[in-house]
């Protein structure tokens, strides 16, 4: 599906484990500008909150407040991904129905210990369960079927991309044995059912899109099209994180002045003068000279100072 025929349906989905820090404000800001840059392009805003023990309580607030600050408007209701089980749930049992899963009692321990090689995120599933119907008095997980096939894409940033799903990643998992659904199922859910059709995100997320894209196959819905943008390293090269928070203190530092140097980030020039604009007119500047050819597709330190 080419979705560059119609208004971009963009999307941008934090984990609330605490403040978006300046990585996740330029993947906040990369998705707002590729879907508004577009006349009636929409910008929708999701909450991945499934991993409930992960989540710092009231971190939810802090985004929405951040976001806001920084004019970056959300278009329709928030969605919450902790609200959607049910939503999941009926997706795993479609799956199911046609054969493309199975259960799997098989620990981290025993799939390392057996695995036939280690994929590009870790050990290969071996296939133990596929073969043999788990028997176990623990709960089991529940993981899709994949098969030798290699799936492709084009992101417009890093170009060609290229995967195949059970040589590089094996059967994966949908639901988790303490009965969380996995981020890549609850993903395409989730973009389907709102309508995504472009999705600009950080360059670490680049390997799930594969698998993604596989589920969307399986389920006969459409692909979106996928931009994942460079990350913003530390001074030592390792990508900045809610640990490096210290480091970059939002509330010390005026919305404009972000803006401005994630617009640099980006490998966009915004004029001096723009520096003394309001959050409005620099966003709207930014959407006017959006363009995914200028982006860079290295990740790289944030040289703007901040």
């Amino acid at each position: 599906m080419n979705t560059r025929t119609i208004s971009p349906v963009g999307r941008f989905a934090p984990s609330p484990t605490g403040p978006l820090h300046i990585g996740s404000i330029v993947a906040a800001v990369a998705s707002y500008l590729a879907a508004k840059h577009v006349r009636d392009g929409r910008w929708l805003l999701r909450i991945d909150d499934l991993d409930q023990p992960r989540v710092v309580p009231g971190a939810s607030d802090i985004i929405l407040h951040q976001l806001d600050a920084l004019g970056l408007h959300h278009d329709g209701p928030v969605i919450h991904q902790s609200c959607r089980h049910n939503r999941y749930q009926e997706v795993l049992h479609r799956l199911q129905s046609t054969g493309a899963t199975f259960p799997c009692s098989c620990s981290r321990k025993e799939i390392l210990a057996s695995a036939p090689h280690l994929g590009e995120e870790g050990p290969i599933y071996p296939g133990t369960c596929l073969l043999t119907t788990p028997i176990s008095s623990r709960p089991l997980a529940h993981r899709v079927r994949t098969t030798d096939q290699r799936i492709s894409f084009r992101d417009q940033v890093q170009g060609d991309v290229e995967q195949d799903i059970s040589s590089d990643v094996g059967d994966f998992v949908l639901q988790r044995n303490d009965g969380i659904f996995a981020y890549q199922l609850a993903t395409v859910v989730d973009d389907h059912d709102s309508g995504v059709n472009q999705v600009v995100r950080g360059q670490d997320l680049i390997l799930s899109t594969p698998r993604q894209i596989y589920l969307m196959n399986l389920l006969n819905w459409p692909v979106p099209d996928y931009a994942h943008i460079p990350l913003v390293l530390t001074p030592e090269g390792e990508k900045v994180s809610k640990r490096h928070q210290h480091a970059f203190s939002f509330d010390a530092i005026s919305p404009e002045r972000v803006l401005i140097a994630v617009l640099h980030f980006l490998g966009f020039a915004p004029p001096a003068q723009l520096a003394t604009s309001t959050v409005q007119t620099i966003l709207q500047w930014g959407c006017e000279h959006f363009s995914f050819t200028a982006l860079p597709k290295n990740s790289l330190e944030m040289t703007s100072t901040l």
